[in-house]
This record gives C-alpha cells, sequence and structure tokens, in this order.
C-alpha cells in the first residue's frame, strides 16, 4: 500500500470509531504500531484534528470533512447485496430509503464497475415480511425512535390474546422473524415479542423517559449474563421467549 493511501486510510478507520488505538490500526493495515505513531503525527503536522496520543488512542475532532469517495469494485457488490438483501425484509419506509441510497451509490461508479455491481447473481425474492408485518415494524421503529409507549394486542404462540402498555426499545431481526424488545409495565421487567403475533397495535401520545433498569443497554447486559450463565452449547435465542 502505497503511504499516501495508508494515510488516507488511517483518516478512514478513526473517523469510524470512537477510539481508535495504534494496535488496532497497525494491525487493519499491516504495518508496526511504531509506523502508525509516524503516520498520526505526521497527519496531525499537516493539520488533520486527530486528538489523543500514543499507548491511549485517538478519535479525529469535529467538523473534519474529507472529499467524496470512491467505492472500490468489492465495496459496491457488497452494497448492492446488502441492499437486495435488506429490502426483503425491511418494513416499506426503509425500503424505500435503502432503494434511493442503493441509486447514489450506483450513480457515483464507472460505468464498467456500476455494471458489474448491478449484474451480480445474488437476489432476496421478495418473500420476506407481509404487507401487516412491514406496517407494524415500521411503526414499532418509529416508535423506538420517538420514545412512544405503544399500547398492543398479542397473541402468544397458543393464541392466547394479552393487551400490554410496552415502552419500545429495539427491533431486532432472527433471520425470518423481526421481534420487537421492550420494557413491559404490566410485568414490570423487559419481554421480547414476535412482531408477526402482533394483532394491533396504537402509539400513544406518551413518551417514556430512558431510566436507570429500564433501557436497552441494561437487557442486553442481563441478556448478556443469562446467556453467560448457560452451558456453552446452549443455543442462542432470543431473550425472554420472543420465539414462543
Amino acid at each position: 500500500m502505497r503511504r499516501a493511501d495508508r494515510l488516507f486510510q488511517i483518516v478512514q478507520l478513526i473517523r469510524g470509531r470512537r477510539l481508535s488505538t495504534a494496535a488496532f490500526l497497525a494491525e487493519r493495515l499491516e504495518v508496526s504500531p511504531r509506523t502508525i505513531y509516524r503516520d498520526v503525527a505526521d497527519l496531525q503536522h499537516q493539520g488533520v484534528p486527530i486528538e489523543g496520543e500514543a499507548g491511549v488512542g485517538y478519535r479525529l475532532g469535529a467538523g473534519f470533512e474529507l472529499p467524496p469517495l470512491m467505492f472500490s469494485q468489492g465495496e459496491a457488490n457488497a452494497l448492492v447485496a446488502a441492499a437486495r438483501l435488506a429490502q426483503a425484509w425491511l418494513d416499506a419506509g426503509l425500503a424505500r430509503e435503502v432503494e434511493g441510497a442503493l441509486g447514489k451509490i450506483l450513480s457515483v461508479l464507472p460505468p464498467a464497475a456500476r455494471a458489474a455491481a448491478e449484474s451480480q447473481a445474488l437476489y432476496a425474492p421478495s418473500v420476506g415480511l407481509d404487507p401487516r408485518a412491514q406496517a407494524t415494524l415500521q411503526s414499532l421503529r418509529e416508535a423506538v425512535h420517538s420514545r412512544h409507549v405503544v399500547d398492543v394486542n398479542y397473541a402468544d404462540v397458543q393464541g392466547r390474546a394479552s393487551r400490554r402498555r410496552l415502552r419500545p426499545l429495539g427491533c431486532f431481526y432472527w433471520g425470518k422473524v423481526w421481534t420487537l424488545s421492550a420494557w413491559c409495565e404490566l410485568r414490570g421487567d423487559f419481554r421480547g415479542f414476535r412482531i408477526d403475533r402482533i394483532v394491533d397495535l396504537v402509539v400513544l401520545d406518551e413518551q417514556f423517559r430512558q431510566e436507570p433498569g429500564k433501557t436497552l443497554a441494561d437487557m442486553l447486559r442481563q441478556v448478556e449474563a443469562e446467556m453467560g450463565s448457560r452451558p456453552p452449547e446452549w443455543p442462542p435465542v432470543p431473550p425472554h421467549g420472543a420465539l414462543r
């Protein structure tokens, strides 16, 4: 790799992470940490606002921008493949955004690279979410973002219905199934719900605050602790019986 390319890649790697150590950068770029120290010092002398120091880590100061990037052929292929897969399993709103983003990506590629990316024999047939599940996913995704409480009518695997007031925390994709992880006010605990088993939902005007013990980070720590206490052969499953 030319040194100019390596300097560019260092900035890209630092920009994409909160903190990047010299060891991490050296491993990614296949050079020694000493080379990273020297390159970062040169970038700093050239005016690139890299903050931090050797032995601690580096981050990029706010407001620094690089010129638009040109994707490599492999990167373009990967983005087209990911977009095709995502469109089959996202809600309609995000699928439209993916289509728009893909169009922008393809528009900046040279003609030969664009043709190669579009001609990949990798497809995701549209047999993913049904329209009702798509609409439910979109409503829940937006409620997660806006922190609105939702009222759902849910049917479990036995068909038993229950009404729940939930604080939606995150939507998780498990291969063929989307689940909602939420704080359930009825149970006073985290619960998982298959989105295709939500009969109906209402997004309430009420918003919730991030309270200690009821956040997504708290739930993930709890799941990690539960998984750590199980035997190694125990298969990973969604939290709290989300696929029941």
